[in-house]
């Protein structure tokens, strides 16, 4: 068991006028090697709840355990968790400072102790895996373009050989051939090196798409836990909390109503697209 998160609150400017409950009582468990989606609109906690998985911020209350040890434990070595549970923020400017790319990617190995040789083959090594060409090496990471500089951002998390990899918001602002690129690299990361991906995203066709399970988020608490299929047949109580369903969810269920006896639950265009078929050749 790799995270196990339990009773865990967080409030914001405790005992002042501007007091906030950003987390209550959450109760988790994140296993090796799962495709995790977290979803919920703004405000909902999501982005404070993956914060604490890698210490950046501290409970008010409660318990994060990172391979069964607590992280709020005296003496805990944050530096080491920190390499091994990895965030990529919303921003990849936040992450990026270094006077060009190879530089940057190489920054986290190098505070790791790691000979400059490992260093710089881990480099190498994670920006050929996030699919960045070699000519941008040396360029400013400034000089990139979002996309580009996504893949920079995630490329020095993977240099430090992390066993879980956090995206807050990985596509924001990407077109449609740039966010599916992304995905895709990152897909394709969990299938070759088997880690453990946890995606922040206020796309349901993204997370529909990708992901093994959905955590929904909501004033604080987990709404929903389970895989895409179970948590989109709620898509009216999604709706209510300001989220929505895939629109192949809605398709299928416009179809039922119109007397296709059609299953309603594909999250995905392409299941979709089987079930039409399969029910138009029987016609």
């Amino acid at each position: 068991m790799a995270i196990r998160i339990e009773h865990l609150n967080y409030v914001y400017s405790a005992e002042t006028a501007f007091e906030k409950h950003a987390l209550n009582d959450i109760n988790l468990e994140l296993p090796d090697g799962q495709f995790i989606g977290v979803i919920g609109h703004t405000g909902s906690g999501k982005s404070t709840l993956i914060q604490h998985l890698n210490g950046l911020l501290r409970a008010t209350s409660g318990a994060v355990y990172y391979n069964d040890k607590n992280i709020y434990d005296e003496g805990y070595d944050m530096k080491s968790l920190r390499s091994k549970v990895g965030l990529v923020f919303q921003y990849p400017e936040h992450q990026l400072f270094e006077a060009d790319v190879f530089t940057d990617v190489c920054f986290g190995p190098k505070n790791l102790g790691l000979s400059q040789e490992e260093v710089e083959a881990r480099a190498y090594e994670a920006l050929k895996l996030v699919g960045l060409k070699e000519k941008y090496y040396k360029m400013s990471p400034f000089e990139l373009s979002g996309g580009q500089k996504r893949r920079v951002a995630i490329a020095g998390i993977l240099a430090m050989d992390p066993d879980v990899l956090v995206l807050d918001e990985p596509t924001a602002g990407l077109d449609p051939k740039g966010r599916d690129d992304i995905l895709d690299q990152v897909a394709r990361l969990h299938q070759e090196k088997k880690i453990t991906v946890i995606l922040v995203s206020h796309s349901m066709e993204d997370v529909a798409r990708y992901v093994d399970r959905i955590i929904v988020m909501n004033k604080g608490q987990v709404m929903f836990d389970d895989t895409p299929r179970e948590v989109f047949k709620h898509y009216r109580e999604l709706e209510s909390v300001g989220l929505a369903a895939p629109q192949v969810t809605y398709l299928m269920h416009g179809l039922q109503e119109m007397g296709w006896d059609i299953p309603s639950d594909a999250t995905t265009v392409e299941e979709a697209a089987a079930a039409i078929e399969n029910y138009l050749k029987k016609q």
